[in-house]
């Protein structure tokens, strides 16, 4: 079974396992590096965390759990400019430092093994946790509570004043919408810092994943630009057309069409 079959098999469990899956992307982008050994860290994580956390119910845990994870060195990057290590679960694992979303898939599988209820928010542009039924959300980077002024100014701050906050914004975060946003982070990641060939392994994960969009295939088709593939690129610009509904889109698109070469002959 190859590192993609793995991953995709994880997804497909009861329940899914998106650490594992998280884990076996680092794999496909480091063949040195096995599943096996994320998950030994994860068990000396969880006793770590297990044998501090204070005596209260399950349901008021995971903001103590963030925090412990906090204080044991896990924070954001603040690299100016982001690299793909920022994103790779074995490279967080080992660095503590990561992304938002790196670092909530981490504290999801703590607080699974632990029996404290915690689930993802695929909130835009940095990723939050939240104890179902809770008045308020969690950033992972620290465990700082967020209330709907705070999403608003983070948001703000993302995005800037025009972006208002919607309920959709709120929403729990599927295990295979986590990996979905994980690939999409490091396609651009790759292709910020010119390893294309890396970046189009994330980019054919997220349209093997499902449900890719209109910008999924056009972030692919750039990349296979790039690569100088114009038939694959024609592929990805065709699909992107047909799943467009931006009428000035579609003409730019027909446009960038008409000027790759024809389809090549089969003898």
């Amino acid at each position: 079974m190859t590192p993609r079959q793995a991953c995709l098999a994880c997804l497909q469990r009861t329940p899914p396992s998106v650490m594992e899956a998280a884990l076996w992307v680092s794999s496909e982008h480091d063949p040195e590096f096995l599943p096996a050994q994320g998950l030994e860290i994860i068990d000396d994580l969880t006793r770590q965390v297990s044998a501090s956390l204070p005596m209260l119910p399950a349901n008021e845990l995971a903001q103590p759990l963030l925090r412990r994870l906090n204080t044991l060195g896990f924070q954001q990057d603040d690299w100016s400019q982001p690299k793909p290590q920022s994103a790779l679960l074995h490279r967080i694992l080992q660095r503590r430092r990561g992304q938002p979303l790196g670092l909530a898939i981490i504290a999801l599988e703590l607080a699974r093994r632990l029996g404290i209820p915690l689930e993802g928010v695929n909130f835009p542009g940095h990723f939050l946790l939240r104890t179902p039924g809770a008045d308020h959300l969690l950033d992972p980077c620290g465990g700082r509570r967020l209330y709907p002024k705070d999403c608003r100014e983070l948001l703000n701050r993302q995005f800037g004043p025009d972006m208002p906050l919607k309920a959709e914004h709120m929403v729990r975060a599927s295990e295979l919408a986590m990996l979905q946003r994980l690939s999409r982070n490091l396609r651009h990641l790759h292709q910020m810092n010119d390893d294309f060939l890396a970046a189009l392994m994330d980019a054919d994960r997220v349209v093997e994943l499902g449900q890719a969009t209109t910008s999924d295939h056009l972030a692919r088709a750039s990349l296979y630009q790039s690569l100088e593939c114009p038939q694959a690129e024609r592929f990805d610009l065709e699909h992107a057309l047909l799943l467009s509904d931006d009428p000035i889109q579609r003409l730019r698109l027909t446009d960038r069409l008409s000027q790759l070469p024809p389809h090549s002959a089969v003898h």
